[in-house]
């Protein structure tokens, strides 16, 4: 039944489908008697378009012949963007030539295309900006290690100890703690998007929507900014009692995937730009900012010169 598709396409398309490669075709076919509802290929072993891609479709057809449907092709190489509109417009002409009285060869409009080689964040940016037909991205290598930033930067640290709030001093200007228990607050825009993140003490009264609310960089006494929030919400509770165990109900991963695409939708433009971003802003309280430098003051060590 191959073999007859591939002359009767031959004929139509003259002469284009009797170069396919008979190894890859043969083995096609036994992966295809062998996993007949998810028969998705590699096309790209010998030619992509001129080998693999028509010999998927040669036993793609008789698959649907036997009442079972094709999944699709995967792309491992060369120009995906390219491949992948090419592999999609011979879908889309397959299933409107090959249409017969008993079969509408609708399967190949839904067939996915699946691109993997060491799919990064670039990639994916330039397949968005150059335009591609790919329905599945494979993402391997980079899902667990990210080139950009392999290594997490984040350290926990002691801000109270015993009622008593405590700071890490530094010569690192990014490594001195602010000091004390505090409660972070998003300010959201008139344009819905977020403003800030705002750190307020756990004794201070929390930002009101429509009330101005004064906004200072912890350590940049000129950088401060007055703002009426259209929205407030707190972003951290309790989750976890060290007597009482878990007291906050814990999503469940789909829930939680929601929420940070959610959060990502909301966002600025500027701040999602693969290049050169814009920074979000975190501010304190001018309370706790003041304290911050008490306390700093009061700990830092003086240093004599003679």
């Amino acid at each position: 039944l191959v073999l007859e598709y591939r002359k009767r396409l031959d004929e139509m398309d003259d002469g284009g489908w009797s170069a396919t490669n008979d190894g890859e075709l043969a083995a096609f076919i036994a992966y295809a008697g062998s996993f007949p509802n998810t028969f998705l290929c590699l096309i790209d072993t010998y030619d992509t378009l001129k080998s693999g891609l028509c010999n998927f479709c040669l036993v793609a057809l008789v698959l649907d012949d036997l009442g079972y449907t094709p999944r699709g092709v995967r792309l491992d190489s060369g120009d995906l963007a390219y491949f992948s509109i090419e592999c999609a417009a011979q879908f889309k002409t397959l299933g409107d030539t090959m249409k017969t009285p008993t079969k509408d060869r609708s399967f190949f409009f839904g067939l996915d295309i699946v691109a993997s080689n060491d799919i990064n964040e670039s990639a994916l940016l330039s397949l968005s900006n150059d335009g591609h037909a790919i329905t599945v991205f494979g993402v391997g290598t980079n899902l667990v290690t990210c080139q950009a930033q392999p290594a997490l930067g984040c350290v926990y640290k002691l801000v109270q100890l015993n009622g008593t709030p405590r700071m890490k001093l530094s010569h690192d200007i990014e490594k001195v703690l602010i000091p004390g228990r505090k409660i972070p607050y998003r300010l959201y825009g008139k344009q819905g998007w977020p403003l800030l993140d705002l750190m307020v003490g756990v004794d201070e009264e929390p930002p009101v929507e429509g009330e101005s609310m004064l906004c200072r960089h912890p350590f940049i006494e000129q950088k401060r900014v007055s703002v009426v929030a259209t929205k407030v919400m707190e972003l951290h509770v309790l989750a976890f009692d060290g007597e009482r165990g878990i007291v906050f109900p814990v999503p469940n991963i789909f829930e939680s995937r929601q929420l940070a695409q959610d959060e990502i939708k909301n966002m600025r433009p500027d701040i999602l730009r693969a290049i050169d971003p814009g920074q979000y802003k975190v501010s304190v309280t001018d309370k706790v900012r003041r304290y911050l430098h008490q306390l700093w003051e009061s700990e830092a060590p003086v240093v004599e010169l003679c």
